[in-house]
């Protein structure tokens, strides 16, 4: 079980993959494995490799560096520990202010593949940045981690689809043994207090295995960096007997409650059988606020209108008002099978896996302008649901062919279904009342319900079967050759391979290659879900609807959209690795992948006043392939563990340069600069992050410094997109502990310790927004925090 004591990141090294039958074998060699000794079971199917001998580049996060992020949600915990990891904050925009899109690579947040104990993750409901339907991260409780391992390298041939950019796997806590936890944080400000608290019990299932349960409960407050909006002081000023509250709207991270929880057992009924379950479980809720409507000009709900002549607005909500946008999601994941060993040569591992994402959203203190004195001010506005079922048959057979080692052979085969429905909202969420005749807004004001028109629930099935076989012919030199065939019920099959070296002519020394072919496969979701959004134009400072739509709608198909078919890839990395018997760990890897046939959206389109728009939409814009792009980048990562004076030190740094250049496409044949700009600007090209960590028999003291470099910022209005371009920063953090006996754990700290801020985001000033709700880091300033923890 983990100890709870300072944040230490414990290793950033490299490797390559493997499945969940391989975390039995290799259970006890972890614990007592040293740095680059360490077994690793992702990325490899053969269950001798260390973070050091395996062909491809590979992060290993402990549990105490995932703890030490003052944050619940792991995204932000890797994104503090990986240079190549990037996560966003994205305050008031919709559903993203509680689903945040994470990357890795610069890679759309779906073509990074989430394993749970080496098993394929279920994705969100929600479909994000550019339709992107990821897993959310936020749903696994940190206590139940025991660590993580990020696998930094194409590998669809291996696991299927989605896994373009790399591999997430999450190895959950398998130890006897009780861990509780209490936390506090608060940003300097004074806002968004934080309250965390989680327990853990393990228990040993006599000498056949064990059972852990884990639980966690958070609630944090909302932040504002705010400034009242010019048009909210001019609206007061001539005003004077209203009170208009200061600020209207606050731009900010939102209220959040949430429940997690996860189990995770063994149990061996006999020498070359054992049973395995393990799941996952959350519940919470979040509000945020959305663009405040000003009486003033906000003529699409104040304008009289000759369908409610003795009626008006300003009655209701004379000072305007803020609408508050609610999502309350459930989120499940069980898997259970069988595993084992006929003798040394055979291993098999059968399971079935099911997960499920729901998200329900409500709009409080609104209205349906079209409806007049009808419309109520609180909405249920629907629900999203994104349901899988997954089996799995994975076989391992280790072939003595006369080589230094037998032959690792593994074989299997994958049964996946996923379906996705979207359920409609109150009918006067999406009312079109007889007030739209004379220009009133339709729908709940701030985010239109899901009408039927919307609604409905869809499925792909896809069936694969994979071959992955590595050699080590002589002392110095494995290779690895792996291929995996897999078809969909909804647009046909796909084949991929992966062809990796590394060769060792030196001891300590080692050079690494892989070559790879990749896909990801569109969601039911991306195929068919159709969005509506409500914005608000800088300019005009009036409100407007745009459409998000699938390929398949006919307003879609009229402006050009076709079917979407699966993105391609072609993925390269070449590199140098190092281990002294000193401490000294080193590797650099170079990269290039490839995207064909890329997901994204398409330019913003007037809608034809001789087209049929029931959801009356000012814009709209669709899925499309019709990108290619071409990510290049370098990985370099140092660490040193040794002892020095009368305590150990541990030293690591990591740097990641990363560059996507549109290479064909219409973003590149008619100038779809948004998407560009997207695509190539969206996120810093050059990140890096330094830590020291020395301890001293029951103290122990962590810095870290954070680099993020230049980046794009792009904003949506009713007429195009307005852009910003952000400098770098350096955010530091610093954290101490004192064991004040062998059980309990004091840790005390602040993370952007100088309450450092990035420039000002001039072009949204109108609304009252200070910082970015885009960027790539936390804008609300230095927080600080104290934790407690206690461990048996």
């Amino acid at each position: 079980m983990k100890s709870l004591t300072a944040c230490a990141l414990v290793a950033l090294q490299f490797a390559a993959p493997s499945i969940a039958f391989a975390e039995e074998a290799v259970s006890t060699d972890v614990e007592a494995a040293k740095d680059g000794d360490a077994i690793i079971v992702t990325g490899t199917r053969d269950t001798r490799r260390t973070q050091f001998d395996t062909l491809a580049p590979i992060d290993v996060l402990s549990s105490q560096a995932i703890d030490g992020s003052v944050s619940d949600d792991l995204s932000d915990s890797l994104a503090q520990l990986l240079p190549s990891f990037n996560v966003q904050r994205l305050p008031a925009a919709d559903g993203l202010a509680f689903v945040r899109p994470a990357t890795l690579r610069g890679l759309s947040p779906d073509q990074t593949l989430v394993l749970v104990n080496g098993k394929r993750y279920h994705r969100s409901a929600l479909l994000g940045t550019r339709g992107a339907q990821a897993a959310d991260l936020a749903t696994i409780p940190n206590l139940a981690i025991k660590r993580v391992e990020v696998l930094r390298d194409g590998a669809s041939a291996q696991y299927g689809s989605d896994a373009i950019a790399g591999v997430i796997n999450i190895i959950l806590d398998d130890q006897p043994g009780m861990d509780a936890f209490g936390q506090y944080s608060q940003y300097y400000e004074g806002d968004g207090a934080s309250y965390q608290t989680g327990a853990q019990g393990g228990v040993a299932l006599g000498d056949r295995g064990s059972i852990v349960f884990s639980g966690e409960f958070t609630k944090s407050d909302a932040t504002s960096r705010t400034r009242q909006r010019p048009d909210a002081e001019a609206f007061q000023a001539a005003h004077p007997e209203l009170v208009i509250p200061n600020p209207v709207q606050r731009w900010g991270q939102p209220d959040l409650r949430s429940v997690r929880g996860a189990i995770n057992a063994d149990y061996a009924i006999a020498d070359a059988i054992t049973l395995y379950a393990f799941g996952t479980i959350a519940d919470g809720e979040g509000v945020t606020d959305f663009n405040w409507r000003n009486p003033a000009n906000t003529g699409n709900v104040y304008n009289p209108s000759p369908a409610f002549p003795d009626f008006s607005f300003t009655d209701l909500y004379p000072a305007g008002f803020t609408p508050r946008f609610g999502s309350q999601y459930d989120d499940y994941q069980a898997v259970g099978g069988i595993r084992g060993a006929a003798g040394d040569t055979f291993t098999y591992d059968l399971s079935a896996s099911t997960g499920r994402s729901r998200i329900d959203y409500t709009m409080q203190e609104s209205l349906n302008a079209s409806l007049g004195p009808d419309s109520p001010t609180s909405f249920y506005l629907g629900r999203l649901r994104q349901s899988e079922f997954n089996l799995n048959a994975d076989f391992v057979y280790r072939l003595p062919l006369g080589m230094v080692e037998p032959a690792n052979i593994a074989f299997g085969a994958e049964r996946r279904k996923e379906t996705y429905a979207i359920y409609p909202g109150d009918p006067a969420s999406y009312a079109i009342g007889p007030g739209a005749a004379s220009g009133l807004a339709p729908n709940s004001n701030g985010f239109p319900g899901f009408s039927p028109l919307n609604a409905g629930e869809w499925s792909q099935t896809s069936y694969a079967g994979y071959l992955d076989v590595e050699l080590r012919p002589i002392e110095a030199l494995t290779l690895g050759a792996a291929g995996r065939y897999e078809d969909f019920s909804d647009f046909g099959d796909t084949f991929n391979y992966k062809l990796s070296a590394r060769l060792e002519p030196v001891r300590g020394i080692a050079l690494r290659a892989t070559y790879s072919t990749g896909f990801r496969a569109p969601t039911p979701g991306q195929l068919n879900a159709v969005n509506t959004t409500q914005g608000l134009d800088t300019t005009t400072l009036q409100i407007f609807n745009r459409g998000r739509l699938s390929p398949n709608d006919p307003i879609a198909i009229a402006l050009g959209a076709q079917p979407l078919k699966p993105e391609k890839s072609r993925n390269l990395t070449a590199g140098l690795t190092f281990q002294s018997s000193f401490g000294l760990t080193a590797s650099i890897d170079v990269y290039q992948i490839k995207l064909r046939d890329r997901f994204g959206q398409s330019a913003t389109f007037a809608v034809p006043a001789d087209l049929p728009n029931p959801q009356r939409f000012t814009a709209v814009t669709y899925f499309t392939n019709d990108f290619d792009t071409r990510t290049r980048g370098i990985d370099l990562v140092l660490g040193y563990a040794r002892d020095i004076g009368p305590g150990r030190a541990d030293v690591n740094l990591a740097y990641n340069y990363n560059q996507t250049k549109v290479t064909s496409g219409t973003t590149a044949a008619i100038g779809n600069e948004t998407q560009r700009i997207l695509f190539e600007d969206r996120l810093p090209k050059h990140n890096a992050t330094a830590s020291l960590g020395y301890s001293v028999g029951p103290f122990g003291i962590q810095a870290r410094a954070r680099y993020y470099g230049a980046w794009t910022d792009v904003s949506g209005n009713a007429t195009g997109d307005v852009f910003q371009r952000f400098g770098s920063i350096m955010l530091f953090d610093l954290s101490a502990s004192l064991a004040l006996n062998e059980h309990v754990t004091l840790r005390a700290g602040a993370e952007n310790i100088f309450n450092t801020y990035p420039d000002e985001a001039t072009n949204q000033a109108v609304r009252g927004l200070i910082y970015s709700r885009n960027a790539p880091y936390d804008t609300d300033g230095g927080q600080y925090y104290v934790r407690l923890g206690i461990t048996f």
